[in-house]
């Protein structure tokens, strides 16, 4: 009887040791929210994660690239908690299986599509379908975003086609894995001319926008954004409530985008 009493008195014990510990062992804050985002934001986004953090307190951790490598990396269970594309065809791909909540997804930044010249003394070009773009480059290449899956390089290839001058530059482009590689392909003078967004040429002083494409030569350039189905972290919905603020709009707006929400 006494041996029992003495065991009852150590588990109770215990007991009270691990329900003390459970009340003073401090909340672990919520993760960092992830955001994966198209290349064309890095300097409006990392200005607008600068506000965030200073607001609340809060960081936010982003992946810049191509839309399509980060639909991708979604697609195969990259832990994110915001997905926002260049394109809406990308969004679209992730919406159909299943993997955005799609209540949560708004349309939020437009965008132009021009011509850069790494020269900043190259004259202007008016960009019709009578314009010797081939006779332009030389024995130069055109540096796009690759024009099967970068949302910026589908663009310069619709344009292009609309403008009948693909077939004369087709073997001319150099396609990269992002728009931002594009634009430093241009600003490095490996390329004389790019097509880029007109916001990554402004964040550029080594290229000049020589010419701006007809906004009815390619679709609407529509950036939309949405939180990913498989987030859990309780901070996604006010960060994205935060992008789409007034506040996170003017910095877009600083950027060169056209705020659509």
């Amino acid at each position: 009887m006494i041996r029992r009493r003495h065991w009852l008195k150590g588990a109770a014990l215990a007991l009270g040791m691990v329900l003390a510990g459970a009340v003073s062992a401090p909340v672990l804050a919520a993760d960092k929210v992830t955001v994966f985002a198209a290349a064309s934001l890095k300097n409006a986004l990392d200005a607008i994660n600068g506000e965030w953090l200073e607001q609340t307190g809060k960081d936010a951790t982003v992946s810049y690239a191509a839309s399509s490598a980060l639909a991708k990396q979604i697609e195969q269970g990259a832990p994110a908690d915001i997905f926002i594309s260049a394109d809406l065809a990308w969004m679209d791909h992730l919406a159909d299986k299943k993997l955005i909540k799609a209540d949560t997804r708004a349309n939020l930044l437009g965008n132009r599509i021009v011509l850069v010249s790494g020269e900043t003394d190259a004259p202007a070009v008016e960009i019709t379908p009578g314009l010797d773009l081939a006779g332009l480059l030389g024995d130069g290449r055109l540096a796009m975003g690759a024009v099967d899956s970068v949302p910026a390089g589908k663009y310069g290839k619709a344009a292009l086609e609309k403008l009948g001058l693909w077939p004369s530059i087709a073997g001319k482009v150099a396609g990269a894995e992002s728009v931002r590689a594009a634009l430093l392909l241009v600003s490095r003078g490996e390329a004389p001319y790019g097509i880029v967004y007109r916001t990554d040429a402004a964040a550029d002083a080594n290229v000049k926008v020589v010419g701006t494409f007809p906004e009815d030569s390619h679709p609407p350039i529509v950036y939309p954004i949405a939180i990913t189905a498989d987030s859990r972290n309780p901070d996604a919905a006010a960060y994205l409530d935060f992008v789409r603020s007034p506040k996170a709009a003017a910095l877009f707006q600083a950027e060169g985008f056209t705020v659509l929400d």
